[in-house]
């Protein structure tokens, strides 16, 4: 039901966001509540098991060349063969595609019980990359050149990222200390998930809240936009799996891959498209439509990665 779930949170938050009281009050809410899903994710994970995942470099390089050799080249392909005629929407387009997920693509890991310390070993590559990259990506396929403040970009996600990781690990050494690690593990272990899911659907819900005028302003956006994307979750997804099985990668490493091929930046996009767009709104409405057709696919991919490990008989580690 999780897709299902998640596709109602959406429909209401754009059905909502028509209300001034909610369109102007629940942008501010997107990042606490994708903080406290990392909050959440982040006390699952040993920082000791980050800094070994970092010598995976047979993972990291394989991620790498699916986010932004393989992904860009598609994207500019379905991009030429579904939206041509919309310069605007080939553009938003190609930024959500060229930005890996920097937050919840942790979350599905995480719920289709991947190596989230190996996921999050591969997020400050995938940052950095994407920022340098993505005017080159503009320039080298569409002949746009921007320029934004990569600095404040940089600085927001640090703050997202950084600030849930040190609570985690802050209550991790004060339950130690206490007498109280095991309380705590059984706690997340026994409602980390569903904790996990709830703060997922409230952002989601403000993220769409937020932006539901433009989605409604101009529904056909989400139609045209449904094919395009549709094939790129799908090619990424068979992708990611075949590449794991050929490798030899553990089930869990596999469904790290699969998540962190799939899952896009649209917030990331998003603000570098407001800062280097401002005057072409339907850049901006491609990038908030991506979410409201990813956030499904990606629940869907996570409960057939959880169907694949029971039929395979695949313990997570």
């Amino acid at each position: 039901m999780q897709p299902v779930l998640i596709i109602a949170v959406a429909l209401a938050g754009i059905l909502l966001g028509q209300l001034a009281l909610f369109s102007e009050n629940a942008g501010g809410l997107i990042e606490p509540f994708l903080m406290v899903m990392l909050f959440l994710i982040f006390l699952k994970v040993d920082v000791r098991e980050i800094g070994q995942s970092f010598r995976n470099v047979r993972f990291s390089s394989t991620s790498v060349l699916i986010n932004f050799v393989w992904t860009p080249i598609v994207a500019v392909i379905l991009g030429y063969a579904f939206l041509g005629g919309s310069v605007d929407m080939m553009v938003g387009f190609l930024m959500l595609l060229v930005t890996p997920c920097t937050d919840w693509y942790l979350v599905f890991t995480g719920m289709s019980k991947g190596n989230v310390p190996l996921s999050t070993s591969i997020l400050p590559l995938n940052l950095i990359l994407q920022v340098l990259l993505l005017p080159l990506y503009l320039f080298l396929f569409l002949g746009t050149g921007s320029s934004f403040d990569i600095g404040s970009i940089l600085l927001s996600i640090v703050v997202v990222l950084a600030v849930p990781f040190a609570a985690a690990n802050a209550v991790k050494v004060l339950a130690k200390a206490l007498g109280r690690k095991d309380a705590v593990d059984g706690g997340v272990d026994r409602h980390g998930d569903n904790l996990q899911l709830a703060f997922l659907c409230m952002a989601v819900f403000a993220m769409f809240a937020s932006c539901g005028s433009l989605i409604t302003d101009d529904p056909m956006v989400m139609v045209q936009m449904l094919v395009p994307l549709g094939i790129f979750f799908i090619l990424n997804f068979a992708l990611s799996r075949a590449v794991g099985r050929a490798l030899g990668l553990p089930f869990d490493d596999t469904t790290s891959l699969t998540f962190t091929t799939m899952a896009r930046n649209s917030p990331l996009a998003l603000a570098i498209a407001a800062a280097a767009f401002p005057g072409s709104p339907l850049i901006m409405l491609v990038l908030v439509v991506g979410p409201l057709i990813e956030l499904p696919v990606l629940s869907l991919a996570s409960a057939a990665v959880l169907r694949m490990r029971r039929k395979a008989g695949a313990a997570p580690d």
